[in-house]
C-alpha cells in the first residue's frame, strides 16, 4: 500500500514553496501553468533592500494575468488533491485493464 501522504518528488518543490513563502493552492498553481521555477521564487519577491519589487503573490498574479487574460484559472485543485486523484485513476485504470483482460479471456475460450 502507498503511503498516506505520498507526495513525488517533482511536486514537492511545490509544497515545500507554498509553505515557505504563504502562497494559496491558487497562486501555486498559476505559477506552474507559467512555468515559473520554484528553486527561484526567493528571487522573484520583494526584500527590504528591493522595496519596488511587487510582492510574490502579487507578482504571479499579474504575469497570469499578463499571459492569459484571466485572474484566476477556472479549476483550482491542491497538490494534494491532484495526487490523489491521479492515484484514484491508476487504480481505476487498473480495474479496467483487468476485467478487459479476463473478458477477452472468456470469449476466446
Amino acid at each position: 500500500m502507498a503511503k498516506k501522504d505520498f507526495i513525488p518528488n517533482k511536486l514537492k518543490p511545490w509544497v515545500e514553496v507554498r509553505k515557505k513563502y504563504n502562497l494559496s493552492h491558487t497562486q501555486i498553481q498559476m505559477a506552474r501553468e507559467l512555468g515559473l521555477n520554484p528553486k527561484k521564487f526567493g528571487s522573484l519577491g520583494n526584500t527590504k533592500e528591493q522595496q519596488w519589487k511587487l510582492p510574490l503573490t502579487e507578482f504571479i498574479e499579474e504575469i497570469y494575468f499578463k499571459r492569459f487574460k484571466k485572474r484566476t484559472p477556472e479549476n483550482v485543485k491542491s497538490i494534494e488533491q491532484m495526487v490523489k486523484d491521479k492515484a484514484r485513476k491508476k487504480v481505476e485504470s487498473k480495474k479496467h485493464k483487468e476485467l478487459a483482460s479476463s473478458g477477452d479471456d472468456a470469449t476466446i475460450t
